[in-house]
């Protein structure tokens, strides 16, 4: 499948670099564009793929074509390739806010897109995506998305009303997610840890506990009260961090980013 890339970003190599791995399309079928030089040095270097400076030079012979940039950038470079995508590409957008309804109203009402909403955790073959296609996708077309997406991260269609929580439930809360590992290696580095032994404990905790709720099945209330031993040094914690707002915290962030994501 030739493939053109719309950006040479971080969430752009993390899916060349799923695709290439996948075999889903080998490098001499994928071109990527990117304003900036360096970032197309880069992407040229470490995957051996084509490279311009021309988005439509990018575009022009792709069967799928993706949108890998910065949101706010989209009106210009989206209105520049209006007149270049043809209706039998399809296009796959990865960019926050931007509904399919806009990406419509930009590339054009007959044009084949799916909107999808990676993470970074993509970026080590973690990933998780929700997706949604406009009217004029086919289910073969649909499933060649998803294959796609698949070779990189998770793939889970949803709903296009349900894309904001899908921002802000996995694409936005590796954030809070960094924020709290460091919270905990703070703590451990002032109760006397080294602080590259306190990352690593409190991140490899994060990720053995998250494999616990993927691979047990368990409510993640059970797994948390299984930890917590009557009169325990954990229930002290839990107690702590109730106290102090935590969980009510989380949810304010995480519906503030949906409502973020909605109005974008």
């Amino acid at each position: 499948m030739k493939i053109s890339v719309i950006g040479c970003g971080n969430m752009a190599s993390a899916i060349i670099g799923g695709i290439l791995a996948a075999g889903f399309a080998n490098a001499e079928d994928i071109t990527a564009s990117d304003k900036y030089e360096a970032a197309r040095e880069k992407a040229g270097k470490a995957f051996g793929i084509k490279t311009t400076g021309d988005n439509k030079e990018c575009v022009r012979g792709a069967e799928l074509v993706l949108f890998a940039i910065k949101p706010n950038v989209f009106p210009e470079a989206g209105a520049e390739l209006a007149d270049v995508i043809t209706d039998g590409q399809l296009v796959l957008s990865i960019m926050a806010g931007k509904t399919i309804a806009t990406l419509e109203a930009v590339l054009g009402a007959d044009k084949k897109i799916v909107r999808a909403m990676p993470n970074t955790p993509a970026l080590v073959g973690e990933g998780i995506t929700g997706y949604c296609p406009n009217r004029n996708v086919a289910d073969e077309e649909l499933a060649v998305c998803a294959d796609l997406i698949s070779s990189f991260s998770e793939a889970e269609q949803v709903p296009e009303s349900l894309m904001g929580v899908v921002t802000s439930v996995s694409g936005s809360s590796p954030a809070y997610v960094y924020m709290f590992i460091e919270a905990m290696a703070d703590a451990a580095v002032a109760d006397g840890m080294p602080r590259a032994q306190a990352y690593h404990f409190a991140a490899q905790t994060v990720l053995g506990s998250a494999k616990m709720v993927l691979e047990t099945g368990k409510h993640p209330g059970e797994l948390k009260d299984m930890v917590c031993s009557p009169g325990g040094t954990t229930i002290e914690g839990v107690v702590t961090l109730e106290q102090m707002g935590f969980r009510s915290a989380v949810i304010e962030a995480v519906r503030a980013c949906t409502e973020k994501a909605l109005n974008m």
